[in-house]
């Protein structure tokens, strides 16, 4: 499956950048509690949950969205960011920064509202509740909601949402997720694309039943009791078939939103104007308040925070989707009451880790050693401290993610700099008080300084460390195969949605273990592969998370990863808007509540 590439894609331009934090691709680096409408904290951001997440009712899924203190009608809001949209057809939107923006024109069947207290729930979007199984997710039926239109006024129906799933098996849309087009097929270990070819042929895929206009229900071919998060998925947005236009379709997607797209001028410019024919009151997470939405790209982190710092013209209006504060300016900022009053912080759905190669490094106790004696706070600081690296984490799953548990198995959050003799007693344990262990790393000027503080580190506690160059174009290439002949190499994760079925499975479960998947580190327990199934046939959103949890503790206790950082946001907007806000799902300024003053 494709689970990981959303999140590799990411990784590799970070590696590309010369840096392991975030900061530069659409996760970027913070501190500060995280604010509900855009005040701010500086106290620190601690390691736990941010969010409660939970699957609302009927009542949660019913619209208008709640209205913001101070919002009012009117304007236009100036969005500038470094990068233009790379895909806006849904089917091949996967990267957070295309998710972020296809808020204002595509809509799912579910969707995640978010409230003041940062609490966030699974609500209908297009349907009028998250969805019914009686069967532990194998069969899933969803409702529409009375009043759903397109665009130009046409009705949104079943036989829409039918299409749009149907038309993820053409061949032109390989960018986007691909979990419900495996389990929407007969055999879920064949190329879903041998067994449908999608609906260009005229062929509809019987998977999926559509008895009225107004009633969708999908046959998997597997239990998947979060599935109604699954299709909270851009990846999943609707599309009308009278409105397809196949490839051209990615540039000017038909609008089921608030807001359509009037011009778009590749690497320069979009410009999005209101949807006339939405209707509010369909709609639970949205609001229309500005006229117009004018998006300008090619500017990088440091240039977007000199002028959100400059505050004059339009910048006043403006917000950036992803681009972080700079670095060099983020001391300059935090010391600026007034900066601070405008400005987003809060834990993105990220983690970053060093991966531990249980195939070669096979005694738990002195992979348990490499955790304890690891230099968390050093490699903290080389890469900017808490504010651009992120949290210590300690855990494999996010505090973003559904059941998230904070536990510290191994004192980091104590001694994080390491405890050399803690390790030499593991070591000891072992009957191996001088292992040595191959690390490999991307060769950046940064790098080599955490490379050096790693060797110190270990070196302390007994380990002899072999350092590994490593080219940031072919990183995972090298690390890919099950074979590599590396002992720890760095990685990085987030959730396709917020629960364990997809923060832990794609990276854990042994029995998918092959070349240039994501079981970097090669774990494969079966207590650990059992509990996995048994956690994906919990119904129970909250009662899953708990079993999660559980499996967050058994890694840990494997000594699979060294966790590194959670990763955390830092960002500046325009002081003549109002109800910018920090996304903790996507990781980024949300433009759903936005407002002008």
């Amino acid at each position: 499956m494709r689970s990981h590439s959303r999140r590799i894609a990411s990784m590799t331009a970070v590696l590309a950048a010369g840096a392991l934090a975030l900061a530069g691709c659409a996760k970027g680096g913070g501190g500060g509690a995280p604010q509900s409408a855009g005040g701010a904290s500086q106290k620190p951001l601690e390691n736990k949950a941010v969010s409660a997440i939970s699957v609302g009712t009927a009542a949660d899924s019913t619209g208008p969205a709640p209205e913001v203190q101070g919002a009012k009608s009117g304007g236009t809001v100036y969005m500038i960011d470094r990068d233009d949209f790379s895909h806006l057809d849904p089917g091949r939107v996967y990267v957070n920064y295309n998710s972020s923006v296809s808020h204002l024109f595509t809509r799912q069947l579910t969707a995640y509202k978010h409230d003041d207290s940062g609490n966030i729930k699974l609500v209908g979007d297009l349907a009028t509740d998250t969805g019914t199984t009686t069967d532990n997710g194998k069969t899933w039926k969803f409702t529409l909601k009375d009043g759903l239109k397109w665009q130009d006024g046409t009705p949104i129906t079943s036989g829409d949402i039918k299409y749009s799933f149907e038309r993820l098996f053409a061949d032109f849309i390989t960018e986007g997720p691909d979990y419900a087009e495996t389990w929407l097929v007969p055999d879920p270990k064949k190329p879903f694309r041998d067994q449908y070819k999608g609906p260009y042929d005229g062929k509809e895929l019987d998977t999926i039943e559509t008895p009225d206009d107004k009633t969708v229900i999908f046959h998997l071919n597997g239990l998947h009791p979060d599935f109604n998060f699954t299709v909270a998925m851009t990846g999943y947005g609707a599309v009308p078939k009278a409105q397809d236009t196949k490839q051209k379709y990615d540039k000017q997607p038909f609008s089921s939103g608030p807001y359509k797209i009037v011009s778009h001028i590749t690497d320069k410019s979009m410009d999005l104007e209101r949807n006339e024919n939405w209707d509010p009151k369909t709609d639970p997470i949205r609001h229309a308040y500005p006229d117009k939405f004018h998006m300008e790209f090619g500017l990088q982190s440091q240039q977007t925070t000199e002028r959100f710092m400059a505050d004059a013209g339009n910048d006043k209006q403006a917000f950036t989707f992803h681009n972080p504060v700079a670095p060099e300016r983020t001391q300059e900022v935090l010391n600026d009451p007034e900066l601070m009053k405008r400005s987003l912080q809060g834990l993105t759905p990220f983690t970053t880790f060093y991966n531990i190669n249980t195939k070669r490094i096979t005694d738990v106790n002195v992979r348990k050693a490499i955790i304890t004696a690891w230099p968390s706070k050093q490699i903290q600081q080389l890469q900017g401290g808490e504010i651009s690296a992120g949290k210590i984490a300690t855990t494999v799953m996010s505090p973003t993610v559904l059941g998230y548990e904070a536990f510290d198995l191994y004192n980091k959050l104590q001694k994080p700099e390491g405890d050399p003799e803690a390790a030499k007693a593991l070591l000891a344990k072992a009957g191996n008080p001088n292992p040595t262990v191959v690390y490999a790393y991307n060769q950046t000027p940064t790098q080599e300084k955490v490379t050096v503080a790693i060797k110190e580190a270990l070196g302390k506690a007994g380990f002899k460390v072999v350092a590994k160059p490593l080219n940031a174009g072919t990183y995972y290439d090298a690390i890919g195969p099950v074979d590599n002949k590396y002992d720890i190499y760095w990685g990085g994760w987030a959730a396709d949605w917020p629960t364990g079925s997809t923060a832990i499975q794609p990276q854990y479960d042994g029995r998918l273990i092959s070349d240039n998947q994501p079981n970097y580190t090669h774990l494969n327990m079966p207590e650990i592969n059992d509990a996995i199934d048994k956690a994906n046939a919990i119904a129970d959103a909250a009662e899953a998370g708990k079993a999660w949890a559980a499996i967050d503790r058994q890694i840990m206790d494997q000594a699979a990863i060294v966790p590194e950082f959670y990763q955390t946001y830092f960002g500046l907007y325009g002081s003549g808007l109002g109800g910018v806000k920090f996304d903790p799902v996507e990781g980024e300024q949300s433009a759903l509540d936005i407002f002008v003053k």
